[in-house]
């Protein structure tokens, strides 16, 4: 399982419950990382999503604990036992983390790597990730040159975890 996700220098990954930065390059990385392959999310960050629809041409994974919810072309979970028991049927290479910050922080331990795109900025946020430039059991094993849009700065980087947490 991995995680795919853009942050700021802070480690900040969104506000309001949107994207901190409108990054051509970013998202273009993301579709043609992700393009057939499982994506799994919070119900927050599928809602997010225009018209609240599940990404194409991805298996959609909603974890939530809204025991309520459905969502056409989603499989939703209410627990980590439930997710845990649904990636049993995928190629873990295969599973996306795509978000939101809560999703994340309590999934990286499971991740082999982490796909984050550092953007050289500073910006409001209310949502962080956990910093993997901190984090011993992580280590950084890729970093691109530095790519611009929109005025924004950033590099592609891959951290790879040391003390993968099983949980098939």
């Amino acid at each position: 399982m991995k995680l795919i996700v853009a942050v700021a220098k802070n480690w900040a990954i969104g506000y309001n419950g949107g994207l901190l930065f409108d990054l051509p390059d970013d998202m273009e990385f993301f579709k043609n990382t992700t393009l057939n392959k499982v994506v799994v999310m919070g119900r927050k960050t599928l809602l997010s999503f225009p018209e609240g629809k599940p990404l194409k041409d991805r298996t959609n994974i909603v974890l939530t604990t809204d025991r309520d919810f459905e969502q056409e072309g989603c499989i939703v979970c209410n627990s980590l036992n439930e997710l845990f028991e649904e990636l049993k049927k995928y190629n873990d290479e295969d599973i996306f983390i795509i978000g939101g910050g809560k999703i994340y922080n309590d999934l990286y331990p499971y991740c082999s790597e982490a796909l984050i795109t550092k953007v050289d900025a500073v910006v409001n946020a209310d949502t962080f990730l956990h910093n993997f430039d901190e984090d011993k059991g992580w280590y950084l094993s890729y970093a691109s040159e530095v790519h611009e849009n929109n005025g924004m700065k950033f590099i592609f980087n891959t951290y790879k975890n040391n003390s993968i947490m099983q949980y098939k």
